[in-house]
């Protein structure tokens, strides 16, 4: 029998990545899935993998007028579909379908991938997102979170029973990253003879740009041939860009802005950073494991739990930036360390983190769910 599921996301980014491995690596013998998304969405590159696609609007904040709309759209797509169940990711498109659901007697699965209420905010806020969350609980069948990290903080802070919540920890598509177009240093006009420090993300507050460019001012003044490369773009662009101009590094700093294939700029690195000040899982970290490169993270929600300080990566404190630098020297002066680190990462990387475990730890789910 074939179950008929639907997804709906809004938030771009790393659901969106993780949205595109389940539905690439899903057995379509055995699930038919189907997709609503936001604007946000390159919808493209999903058609294939799904019977159905449609995109509607979703405010990113809240908005009534919007709102309502996105749940009365939402509803008729559900009933025209008709799916055996409604999966949803992240907190916005949670809401809106969990109250577009009610009566309708569809199971729900619900995916945050990281809990909004743990992201740096004023009390106000982070109260709001508790509530929001727990007023829904009734309305969800199972909780989906991507981390141990992520289940202990809902169980913690009274979101719901433990007994509702399963643990699929996220999982990276290594066919992807192994077809990935490579780019290299010449096409860059990265200098041969550079060492390299990066980092994959948006030049947003919880990726910490402004403290990897504190980092790499100091890691410049013991290592001259230093380079600095920022993948991504983001709201704090312009800031960091106006950072790096008063630290005179402009001559060693690269901003790639946002870019289609982020792993394929990995051979380019020396060291590559995570240093998030709040984080639900962290792709990128198995990313950088996968691709042979050294990391250094911050020891913050899930990264540990993906993670083990000097087993497969350094940890240093969030706000750190003179943490961080002295955890990538030390990597550039022990070669030793760096690959041992490395080999460690790609061991754990392929046991533990392949897509395809995700998809079927997924799949019995939803057979769980209809008791089949």
């Amino acid at each position: 029998m074939t179950i008929r599921v639907l997804h709906v996301a809004e938030a771009a980014g790393g659901v969106e990545r993780y949205l595109y491995a389940l539905l690439r690596n899903s057995d379509h013998q055995t699930v038919e899935n189907y997709f609503i998304s936001s604007q946000h969405y390159e919808l493209e590159k999903f058609q294939k993998y799904v019977s159905g696609i449609y995109q509607i609007q979703i405010a990113h904040a809240v908005s009534i007028k919007e709102d309502k709309s996105s749940v009365k759209q939402i509803k008729k797509i559900v009933k025209q579909i008709k799916p055996d169940i409604v999966y949803a990711h992240s907190t916005k498109a949670g809401a809106l379908t969990r109250i577009a659901l009610i009566g309708m007697h569809i199971p729900v699965i619900y995916n945050p991938h990281g809990w909004a209420f743990n992201i740096i905010q004023s009390k106000k806020k982070e109260l709001a997102y508790k509530l929001i969350e727990k007023v829904q609980i009734p309305f969800t069948n199972r909780i989906i979170c991507i981390s141990e990290a992520e289940k202990e903080s809902a169980v913690r802070n009274h979101i719901c029973s433990a007994d509702k919540i399963q643990v699929i920890t996220n999982g990276v598509d290594f066919e992807l990253l192994d077809h990935a177009k490579t780019v290299t240093r010449n096409e860059l006009g990265i200098p041969k003879d550079a060492f390299v420090v990066g980092q994959i993300g948006r030049l947003t507050e919880q990726k910490s740009p402004d403290i990897f460019v504190e980092m790499a001012e100091k890691i410049k003044e013991v290592i001259p041939n230093s380079f600095f490369v920022m993948i991504g773009d983001g709201n704090l662009e312009g800031e960091v860009r106006d950072s790096i101009k008063a630290k005179g590094l402009e001559e060693s700093f690269l901003i790639t802005g946002w870019v289609q294939n982020p792993t394929g700029y990995l051979n380019c690195l020396d060291v590559a950073t995570m240093l998030s000040r709040w984080e639900g899982f962290g792709l990128a970290l198995v990313e950088y494991m996968y691709g042979g490169v050294p990391l250094v993270s911050t020891k913050v929600d899930a990264i540990p739990y993906v993670i083990n300080d000097g087993v497969d990566g350094l940890l240093v404190e969030p706000n750190r930036p003179d943490e961080a630098a002295r955890a990538v020297m030390r990597l550039y002066h022990d070669s030793t360390l760096a690959t041992e680190l490395v080999k460690n990462g790609r061991s754990i990387a392929r046991s533990q983190y392949d897509i395809k475990r995700v998809v079927k730890q997924t799949y019995h789910l939803y057979v769980d769910i209809l008791g089949y």
